[in-house]
């Protein structure tokens, strides 16, 4: 999928299921960078891992969203408007196929880091929020500022 297919097709109306606040051009680049970083917006199941979606989720990381008092109350209700059940199994199951519930678990995910998101154009302190809130495997710093450049042309031209 191009960026502007995933923003129309899943991160808009993600963000949508939001409150005002969860909306913003930084939320948006965050989202693009790091589904280019975790999938390139390829493959919605990790080839040969357990992760699922565009955002790569694994099933703790989707406990936490459901669990965490500032994320709760909204993975509930995004959980009833997608019409999945709000338990780790369900919801990671529906991601694989949901690319709207990823988006909005994702935007989930960063919403609970109690840092604001990074200004446009810091690429640095993107790349910080990513490695607290993915906690990725094997993190690749070096694809990160082209991802994130990528992503703030298309939600910044």
């Amino acid at each position: 999928m191009t960026l502007s297919e995933i923003r129309a097709a899943a991160i808009k109306p993600a963000l949508a299921l939001m409150p005002m606040r969860m909306t913003s051009p930084q939320a948006e680049i965050q989202l693009l960078a790091i589904g280019l970083q975790e999938s390139g917006f390829a493959a919605r199941h990790q080839l040969g891992g357990p992760a699922h979606g565009f955002w790569q989720f694994e099933q703790g990381g989707v406990r936490g969203v459901l669990q965490h008092p500032q994320s709760r109350a909204q993975a509930m209700a995004i959980c009833v408007d997608r019409g999945v059940e709000a338990d780790a199994a369900s919801v990671h199951a529906a991601l694989e196929h949901d690319d709207i519930l990823a988006a909005a678990f994702a935007r989930l995910l960063f919403w609970i880091d109690p840092s604001p998101l990074p200004a446009v154009g810091d690429a640095g302190r993107s790349w910080d929020l990513y490695l607290r809130t993915w906690r990725p495997g094997r993190p690749r710093r070096d694809s990160w500022d082209a991802f994130y450049a990528r992503a703030v042309g298309e939600v910044s031209p």
